[in-house]
């Protein structure tokens, strides 16, 4: 096992999350080479030891699990998170990945409300060149023109270059070298900007012109089922959650692994206990989202008016 080449992973969850980052982990472990070494490492700011445990139990010959507190790191933001809806500041964990992991070139992060149908090597394996990090095109910010202005006028970054930060190839090298996690905090507090995306849209401002734009299959959103075959990787972000609602796009893949987990009851029990009023409140959630970005894209204090404009100066 020692002579087989590691992959390190990465997820960050809190205790809400946690089962269906075992989840995610299952179903990438099921479908991963044996011919890798997978170190994956959970980061978190202190889950539960039960569920420490159970995910600690997916483990096998070929994969380690460690969990990493990362409560210190986070104490680097000097002013209030920018956190809406479903966001737990879990979102920003990955920032830190680059200098707590310096053993580590390169790496994958995962987004913990995912299934991997593929092997995951084959991501890793992908030659990232001088680019930053590789990333698919954010299909939900396709779905509507709002939310295209929003990239382009809101963040500055045009639409059809916006990538989603669910699933990361890093190059963890380069990151260190251009100070990737300095600037992102530095730039937070200095300007701490109104964002609909918090982490994604700083790291779409921060990583611009450094994006290997990969295939849509190894983040494919469950937004819609436009996609000729079966992704390699299904996200099941925003509001499509499978254990909350019926008609999920993808759905079924999701309950096909989680059934094969310790957290399947956990899964259940999360969709029986989901409300109307839940429901609805999320419905409202979306109306607030579209407020938002208009808002920020009328904004003279935006990403786009104070960083990129003034650049262009």
């Amino acid at each position: 096992m020692n002579d087989k080449k590691i992959i390190p992973i990465f997820f960050s969850c809190d205790d809400k999350y946690a089962p269906f980052a075992g989840i995610t982990i299952y179903s990438l472990l099921e479908n991963a080479s044996k011919d890798y070494l997978y170190e994956i490492y959970v980061l978190n700011m202190g889950l539960c030891d039960e569920y420490k445990s159970t995910i600690k139990r997916l483990e096998r010959d070929n994969a380690t699990i460690s969990f990493v507190d990362v409560t210190e790191q986070m104490k680097k933001f000097s002013v209030a998170l920018n956190l809406r809806d479903y966001y737990t500041a879990a979102i920003y964990f990955r920032i830190f990945i680059p200098e707590l992991f310096p053993q580590y070139d390169k790496g994958i992060y995962l987004d913990s409300d995912m299934v991997v149908l593929s092997d995951i090597s084959k991501l890793y394996e992908v030659d990232l060149g001088d680019s930053l990090v590789g990333a698919t095109k954010d299909q939900v910010i396709y779905s509507r023109e709002l939310f295209k202005n929003y990239a382009t006028l809101g963040v500055g970054v045009h639409f059809s270059e916006y990538f989603n930060s669910g699933m990361l190839l890093m190059n963890l090298s380069l990151m260190r070298e251009v100070g990737l996690e300095n600037q992102f905090v530095d730039t937070f507090n200095t300007y701490h900007f109104e964002v609909v995306c918090p982490d994604q849209d700083y790291l779409n401002v921060l990583c611009y012109g450094k994006v290997l734009h990969l295939s849509i299959g190894w983040n494919k959103m469950s937004v819609d089922m436009d996609y000729e075959g079966v992704p390699d990787i299904i996200h099941y972000n925003m509001f499509n959650k499978p254990w909350q609602m019926d008609g999920v796009p993808y759905g079924e893949y999701f309950w096909e692994y989680a059934s094969k987990t310790e957290f399947y009851a956990h899964a259940l029990s999360v969709k029986e206990s989901f409300t109307e009023e839940e429901a609805l409140a999320q419905e409202k959630g979306v109306e607030e989202l579209c407020n938002s970005m208009v808002r920020i894209i009328e904004s003279d204090y935006n990403f786009k008016k104070i960083i990129f404009d003034k650049k262009g100066e």
